[in-house]
């Protein structure tokens, strides 16, 4: 059994179609079914069928898919390995993010390190929270930013790099706007424009609300950040939403107070596997990170 043979199964098996799987590969569609034929025989069972133009997995072969992927993605993550422990200054690092870390952390991290490490390859997944918790434990990726940070996960790893505040976020024209800062209470009678039910940030706001003595009154939602600022600046409510997002810019028509009752933080970190090493371009990243934001909690 040949690595090509694999790879052309795995090909086939999730485009369907030779053709599609020999274009995409840059071979012959001849060499492709040899190879397959060749598998096929050693296997002693047929992997595809026929339906039309065309194939399908047999049973079998759905079972071999499953393995078969397994088995490639632990080879190239080996040869990664071999190629970092080469030069793991010219290594690849895989990392998972969620939204809410998508606007500043994660470019002023990638480029500070892009600094001192400039042939580093970065391949970046934008996940939900749980997606990326799950991610990193069977292996799709080794490294994630999560906020807050989980405590107690099986499997998993945390640091925690800083910890911020939760402002609340609201249109210009609101009676509170020019406030210093406020009461969680007094936003109980507010529309809220929030994350859907199953994000985190949607969660950590409801429980602060409730800590405030109500619940909030959820007409509105948006899946990143740009959409609920955008919801706050037309007036369709108001929200809450971790300092850090606010870095760059405050959304036109809108104001933001600090929360000083009951505060309302974050913690932010990056969680790695517990029970698989780092690749050794991963190993130098991980230990910038929390340098660089010890060396940032120094000065605040």
């Amino acid at each position: 059994m040949e690595l090509r043979q694999l790879r052309y199964f795995i090909e086939v098996a999730e485009r369907q179609h030779v053709t599609e799987a020999a274009d995409h590969l840059h071979v012959a569609q001849s060499a492709i079914s040899l190879q397959i034929g060749k598998l096929e025989a050693e296997l002693g069972v047929k992997l595809f069928e026929r339906a039309g133009r065309n194939v399908k997995l047999t049973q079998i072969g759905k079972i071999f898919l499953t393995h078969a992927k397994s088995a490639i993605k632990a080879i190239d993550y080996a040869k990664e390995k071999v190629d970092e422990y080469l030069d793991p200054n010219h290594g690849s690092i895989k990392i998972g993010y969620p939204t809410s870390l998508a606007s500043y952390l994660l470019p002023t991290v990638i480029s500070a390190y892009k600094e001192k490490k400039p042939n580093v390859v970065f391949h970046l997944r934008q996940g939900s929270y749980s997606a990326l918790m799950e991610a990193v434990k069977i292996g799709d990726i080794n490294l994630a930013f999560l906020g807050p940070v989980p405590t107690g996960e099986p499997g998993i790893d945390a640091d925690i790099l800083f910890t911020e505040s939760i402002s609340a976020l609201l249109p210009i024209s609101h009676p509170l706007a020019e406030k210093k800062s406020l009461s969680l209470n007094e936003l109980r009678n507010d529309d809220f424009v929030l994350f859907p039910q199953g994000y985190i940030l949607q969660k950590i706001v409801v429980q602060a609300c409730k800590q405030a003595g109500f619940t909030p009154n959820i007409t509105s939602e948006g899946e990143d950040m740009d959409a609920l600022k955008g919801l706050v600046s037309a007036g369709i409510g108001v929200s809450l939403l971790p300092d850090s997002t606010f870095y760059d810019s405050i959304p036109r028509l809108t104001v933001k107070i600090p929360i000083n009752s009951p505060q309302v933080r974050r913690t932010v970190g990056i969680i790695t596997p517990k029970n698989r090493e780092l690749a050794p371009s991963e190993k130098v990243f991980y230990e910038f990170m929390k340098q660089h934001f010890s060396v940032l909690e120094q000065y605040q």
